[in-house]
């Protein structure tokens, strides 16, 4: 083995491609999502309180609990790296394989979202359509699974632009038109401005929105992937984190009162899209002509998200099994450093789950099961990245962390006992049932049984693991 060859221990090219603004993008990507808006805009001032909610709950913690792990630990695998070092390849797999998995049942939600948001820069009648959406949606999958192919330069290059193009400008139009209605003396649909109005009401209607809320930020892990293409990780992962986390609060919250403002909740209601809404908001603007070109930035929005997560958790399973923790199949990569075994095969079973929920309507309360599966998924990943967090302030005291979360290890127990809480809360009310479902427990047992058969593949691999899964030449020299 060459001495170069021998350098690329770590599973990735050497090559440093990613700065705090590629860092900063690639959580942007992942987090801020228009399609939300219109959701919850309908809470009208409440909105604001809700945001709050879960930016204590859990923006503010994964944000500080990932720029400690990401600089002290700044590994592959991201979340993987992270909970090994507290929990050993049990919980890190654990954690890294759950937030895999739940991508499997979201890939086809996002994609819908995009073919039925391009619609409206075509033909509206169009999102009918089961043909259209599903070539849509697999043009997007195949396409974004391409890009990746290519490896992190291009994938950054693509995901700093197209976030920019497609999310943050729309989002910025958004509020600019919500100024303008302001002061232009237009009719507005919300009540007088109070504090009392900004505090949600919570009770046994509401609390189930909870778990929406507290994950409405998930994805301010997923530069933690990427820390082997970082040039500065030490350095650039907390002003990463604290520049991401700055932009999708004030592009959220803002944008979101921007349509609150100007459409009423019952539109907002009857709406089945967020480009319903946006076709209300500029007609009431006057400027109409402006829903196809905002379809075309938002859809590109949408394939920005979905390449943030598609590309992320694969490269960390690529990583699990170089470390020999799986068959050496998953380890497959590309001259580019691309996981491209991973990514076929997420690809496949998501073209598979996505043709069955366009062309097969009944399994649509089926796909509900799964839906509730992937908060419960998600939720195992951050309890296990909030609780390595505390353990290994106690169990490595000593490693560096160019980062550390103020306060010492009062300052560790707050930002991780919050995040704690509310991932614990949004894991318990991720189980309650919506009102159709006739059998409540039914439910939950189905959602309890399926994330459980999602979560539990690692302790499989783990236990049948063989010394030939290691691999013995380095990444990139394999295909």
């Amino acid at each position: 083995m060459s001495e170069d060859a021998a350098g690329k221990t770590s599973g990735i090219p050497s090559k440093k491609v990613l700065g705090l603004f590629a860092l900063a993008m690639i959580n942007v990507a992942a987090v801020l999502s228009i399609r939300n808006f219109p959701s919850m805009a309908i809470y009208g001032w409440s909105c604001v309180g809700w945001y709050v909610i879960g930016a204590i709950l859990f923006l503010i913690p994964i944000s500080l609990a990932g720029a400690e792990l990401a600089t002290g630990w700044p590994e592959g695998g991201g979340v993987y790296a992270w909970v090994k070092q507290a929990f050993g390849e049990k919980g890190g797999f654990t954690a890294l394989f759950c937030e895999w998995s739940n991508n499997l049942v979201w890939f086809p939600t996002v994609l819908s979202f995009i073919a039925s948001t391009l619609a409206f820069a075509l033909t509206p009648g169009l999102a009918a359509n089961p043909w259209y959406m599903f070539s849509v949606m697999m043009i997007a999958f195949w396409g974004t699974t391409a890009i990746a192919y290519f490896g992190e330069e291009i994938s950054a290059k693509f995901s700093n632009i197209g976030v920019i193009i497609g999310s943050i400008i729309p989002a910025v139009l958004i509020i600019l038109l919500g100024l303008w209605w302001l002061g232009s003396g237009q009719t507005l649909v919300l009540p007088p401005f109070s504090l009392g109005a900004m505090v949600p009401t919570i009770n046994l209607s509401t609390l189930p929105f909870f778990a929406t809320i507290v994950l409405l930020f998930a994805g301010m892990e997923m530069a933690g992937f990427h820390a082997l293409e970082t040039r500065d990780p030490q350095k650039d992962f907390p002003r990463a984190m604290a520049l991401s986390a700055f932009i999708i609060i004030i592009c959220t919250v803002l944008a979101t009162l921007a349509i609150a403002v100007v459409i009423p909740a019952d539109q907002l209601n009857l709406a089945s899209g967020v480009m319903q809404a946006i076709q209300y908001f500029f007609n009431a603007a006057g400027i109409a002509w402006l829903v196809g070109p905002m379809a075309l930035l938002i859809t590109l929005g949408g394939v920005v998200n979905l390449a943030s997560w598609l590309i992320g958790p694969a490269k960390g399973l690529g990583i699990v099994a170089e470390e020999g923790n799986m068959p050496p199949l998953f380890d497959r990569t590309n001259k580019y450093g691309a996981p491209v075994a991973v990514l076929l095969i997420q690809a496949l079973i998501g073209s598979v789950i996505s043709l069955l929920y366009v062309f097969l309507p009944s399994v649509n309360q089926a796909y509900w099961i799964l839906s509730a599966m992937t908060v419960e998924l998600l939720c195992i990943v951050y309890i296990l990245v909030f609780a390595a967090l505390i353990k290994l302030r106690y169990s490595q005291p000593d490693t560096p962390r160019p980062f550390k979360i103020p306060g010492g290890i009062v300052g560790v127990w707050i930002v991780g006992g919050l995040g704690l809480f509310g991932t614990a809360l949004a894991f318990v009310v991720g189980l309650m049932p919506p009102a159709y479902f006739s059998s409540g427990i039914t439910y939950v047992l189905s959602v309890l049984l399926g994330t459980f058969l999602l979560a539990v593949p690692p302790l499989v691999f783990l236990k049948f693991k063989h010394p030939g899964w290691l691999k013995k030449f380095p990444r990139g020299e394999n295909s």
